[in-house]
């Protein structure tokens, strides 16, 4: 599905058809120079397959990947997948229910690594195996702060749903566990917003 379904005409975002000749060039679309980029994705990508764009990412991702709880379909998996694509994360890794609601992340799945775990004892296998550290980010008794922790450059951001939070299971498995400091009333933040704070964290200290 296009990316500005619904738009009007003076909002469209990219590029109209791309004038004759075309370029001659294995990663453009010949549908896409034919009747024009609209895609949210940046300029140099313009026309380009989706599949090249993964291919020119690949090389460039980072050291950290991401991973969500999914016990609930939280409605905020498609915003982590949308931010965990802009920040270039290795990867996102979905804990337990595979099903997942796409809409929010506004078709950047399409350009990001993702994979599912049906239990916490199985993404700890994956941090073991990859050589990751496995760091919570969760408001909970005890967890250190975010503000002024030190995440190690190889590792996975642990998130859990908004209200419930991470498991049990998932806190005992982690190595480390920071919470986001909040000044407000309530007593958490969306899921979606905390892992762009702890993926930006992540970019300040290693980027």
């Amino acid at each position: 599905m296009p990316d500005d379904v619904g738009a009007t005409p003076d909002l469209l975002v990219g590029v109209g058809p791309h004038p004759r000749p075309w370029p001659d060039d294995a990663r453009l679309d010949p549908t896409l120079l034919a009747d024009g980029d609209r895609r949210n994705v940046l300029d140099r990508y313009r026309y380009w397959t989706v599949a090249a764009i993964v291919a020119d990412l690949a090389p460039r991702r980072h050291d950290f990947a991401v991973a969500i709880e999914n016990w609930q379909h939280d409605m905020n998996i498609g915003t982590v997948v949308r931010t965990a694509n802009a920040f270039a994360a290795s990867d996102v890794i979905i804990v337990g229910n595979r099903r997942w609601n796409r809409r929010g992340a506004m078709v950047t799945d399409r350009y990001q690594s993702i994979s599912h775990v049906p239990t916490v004892a199985a993404l700890r296998a994956v941090a073991d195996e990859r050589g990751l550290a496995l760091i919570a980010i969760d408001n909970h008794p005890g967890a250190l702060p975010l503000e002024s922790a030190e995440l190690p450059r190889r590792c996975i951001l642990l998130f859990g749903q908004e209200g419930p939070g991470l498991s049990a299971d998932a806190l005992a498995a982690a190595d480390a566990a920071y919470s986001i400091a909040q000044y407000g009333s309530t007593r958490s933040i969306n899921a979606g917003v905390a892992a762009g704070i702890a993926m930006h964290a992540w970019i300040r200290a290693h980027a």
